[in-house]
């Protein structure tokens, strides 16, 4: 049975879907409302209730115009130096993250020495199973559908050991999808990637929340300038969902480009961001 947090998720995933199609059109709060069966003064609620921001402004949030000021801004000023409030948590997946590369061993067999902790949870943007061995998370993905979602993180470490069972690392790395993000522990992963992926992956953990890079701007910071695909690649595989924040790298028109996990989740995730940046 799905829980609340799920069905609210859905909802304001098919508003987002709807207002994202029918832009042009600039459809009202009425129209929204009853595409996703509520009445416009509950889906008003809901949204807020959600984003943290009413769905106009929110819309704001999630267009082009504002994706290229806000790589404009990354552009021309420092990090230290972001206004509305962004300096007091630009910093956050650079000081709370901390990522650990595994062995030649451990990548080449599968996982074959390693035993793998699972669990399931919610989280804003809909069900995530988040996994750890004995140093840190190495997984988190967005995923409804328990099965598919285990056999995907089977299929990364065929040859690991699997139990479901929560442990301080998954519930260090839940944190994140808190409101309040002061008292964070630190967040440990335990990757699988080539030098370079984690090169990249290391990049984006730069990026502050709220705030927009691109796939050129990354390959720059990792050195490789005429890289761009090779960055996107490594974006691509990026198997920890929302900690390492694949999902604020877009491409350099201000259209979001791909995500793994569906573009829907991208934009609500973008906008989520701001919004609770601004209401820090």
């Amino acid at each position: 049975m799905k829980t609340q947090e799920e069905i609210n998720y859905q909802r304001i995933a098919s508003a987002i879907e709807f207002i994202l199609t029918n832009f042009k059109n600039q459809p009202s709060l009425d129209d929204v409302a009853e595409e996703i069966h509520l009445s416009p003064f509950h889906f008003q609620k809901l949204f807020t209730d959600w984003a943290g921001t009413t769905p106009k402004k929110f819309l704001q949030y999630i267009s082009t115009q504002h994706a290229k000021s806000l790589l404009h801004e990354r552009a021309t000023l420092s990090e230290t130096a972001f206004q509305t409030g962004l300096s007091s948590t630009s910093r956050l997946h650079d000081l709370f993250i901390s990522i650990e590369g595994m062995t030649p061993a451990e990548y080449k067999n599968g996982g074959q020495s390693l035993h793998i902790n699972y669990r399931f949870s919610n989280s804003p943007f809909g069900k995530v199973i988040v996994a750890s061995t004995s140093r840190g998370v190495c997984y988190m993905a967005f995923d409804d559908d328990k099965a598919i979602a285990l056999s995907k993180l089977s299929a990364k470490f065929p040859n690991a050991g699997f139990k479901e069972e929560s442990d301080a690392f998954q519930t260090v790395a839940l944190q994140i999808f808190q409101n309040d993000w002061t008292a964070l522990d630190k967040v440990k992963l335990h990757l699988k990637a080539s030098a370079f992926q984690l090169k990249v992956w290391e990049a984006l953990l730069k990026i502050p929340m709220g705030a927009l890079s691109t796939y050129g701007t990354i390959a720059k910071e990792v050195d490789s300038p005429g890289a761009s695909r090779a960055v996107g690649t490594a974006i691509g595989r990026n198997p920890v969902a929302f900690l390492i924040p694949c999902h604020r790298v877009i491409q350099t028109s201000g259209t979001l480009g791909g995500y793994m996990w569906g573009n829907t989740r991208k934009t609500a995730i973008i906008g989520w961001e701001y919004a609770k940046i601004l209401s820090l």
